[in-house]
């Protein structure tokens, strides 16, 4: 088990842009690798992403700086330490980064490494991932959140809001939450197509949207739905990504929405997310306020808080500190959770922990410049998180993270446990739309 070789080079993202794997080899000769995705909308505190910014290669988008730091410095520090004790091994890069938000290393050269460790071991051992990571104590299949349209950041701001998708309230089994899931994508297609609106898809996806206003989509949203032979609400809701730092100019404290142009206060703001929620039926909000405004924050949980999942994406980052604070100052009731927002697999791990001990839900998550690693389907059932949003149903580096959960519930067998919405029960959810 011990670690004999450690390596990293530049691959692709799913946008096209540089990115890294690296490789760890051990004594007994099994090859772990992790590759690290990109996010578009980024929170202020996550963790650094190291990228060259010469703007002669790649538009100054090229990894070799974290490479050089994975195959030279990395390399040395954790060569001949045990792949299995995956809590030291990552203690070693964050104590030899040194800085609060992995910027001298890179949190990317990081987690590439943090990642094929993990999966290193789990060769080694001969187990599934999902096995190494839990010691065997996994067993639920995740609900998925599915993009049905892409906006805001992912679709050249098209739209003011990031994310429409659905939470497949009325399945049964981890495969028919799939099935719903494609006959309302689909659906949403055919409605698209009927009205000569059908432009291709967004970074992670969903459906390009060329629309007037954000409720427009909605409306399409709610139509695919009914369409597509559901019930709204009970058998498919509407999860929304607002994104809402990517709204708020902090100068001013104010909210804006280019579709179309109008502007909020905090209070207008937090008014609005409460209508559209009495109008469509809105299982889930991410990010309904700005990183930056915490007051803003405790006026949503106090007007939603015991109605909907308020998921904290930006707010939080994937940091233990930030989501205790979040906790002890009572903002929302979930939290996203995205390994490379924060760097390691140990320090995402402890994260999930402190939200499921406080009560509060966890979302794994992917990001928009992804890549064909499937490390977030293993470790949304290693650590029964019980949700996980990869982004739509279509492009391969989505869809290897659907398929490999089925691949993971046929390993699973009879163990296989799928609450589906009864998850929301922990934060006395109702959902009677």
């Amino acid at each position: 088990m011990k670690i004999r070789r450690v390596s990293a080079f530049q691959v692709f993202d799913s946008r096209g842009n540089p990115t890294i794997e690296a490789e760890v080899q051990l004594g007994c000769g099994a090859l772990g690798r992790g590759l690290v995705p990109s996010g578009a909308s980024k929170g202020v505190s996550e963790a650094l992403e190291l990228r060259d910014g010469d703007s002669s290669r790649f538009h100054g988008k090229s990894v070799e700086r974290a490479i050089a730091h994975v195959n030279h410095e990395i390399a040395r520090a954790i060569c001949g330490m045990n792949a299995d004790s995956q809590a030291d091994v990552d203690r070693v890069l964050i104590e030899l980064d040194g800085t609060p938000n992995k910027s001298r290393l890179g949190a990317n050269a990081i987690l590439a490494v943090s990642l094929a460790v993990a999966n290193s071991a789990a060769i080694s051992q001969g187990k599934p991932l999902f096995e190494s990571l839990s010691g065997g104590r996994a067993n639920l299949m995740p609900l998925p959140e599915i993009q049905i349209f892409g906006g805001g950041a992912h679709a050249n701001r098209r739209t003011d809001v990031q994310d429409f998708l659905v939470v497949t309230t009325g399945a049964e089994t981890y495969l028919e939450s799939l099935e719903t899931a494609f006959l309302v994508y689909n659906t949403a297609a055919d409605i698209l197509k009927e009205r000569n609106r059908y432009y291709g898809v967004a970074d992670e996806g969903g459906y390009w949207p060329e629309f007037s206003t954000n409720e427009e989509v909605l409306d399409v949203l709610l139509e695919a739905i009914v369409r597509a032979g559901f019930q709204p609400g009970k058998d498919v809701a509407i999860s929304l990504d607002i994104a809402a730092s990517e709204l708020f100019d902090e100068r001013t404290g104010k909210y804006r929405f280019n579709h179309p142009k109008e502007e909020f206060t905090s209070q207008e703001f937090i008014d609005l997310m409460g209508r559209w929620c009495e109008k469509y039926p809105i299982l889930s909000l991410e990010d309904p306020m700005s990183e930056k405004d915490w007051p803003g924050w405790k006026g949503i949980y106090g007007k939603l808080g015991k109605k909907i999942q308020l998921v904290g994406d930006d707010l939080f980052c994937t940091n233990v500190d930030r989501i205790h604070r979040g906790i002890q100052a009572g903002v929302a009731n979930a939290v996203l959770v995205k390994p490379n927002q924060i760097g390691t697999v140990t320090e995402t791990i402890a994260a999930i922990r402190l939200t499921q001990e406080a009560g509060w839900l966890p979302i794994v998550s992917a990001r928009s410049g992804e890549t064909e690693d499937v490390f977030i389907s293993h470790l949304a059932v290693a650590t029964n998180a019980g949700q996980i949003k990869v982004g739509s149903f279509a492009r391969s580096e989505r869809m290897a993270k659907w398929n490999e959960l089925i691949r993971i519930e046929r390993a699973l067998g009879g163990r296989a446990q799928f609450r589906g919405a009864r998850i929301f029960e922990t934060l006395g959810i109702s959902l009677a739309f």
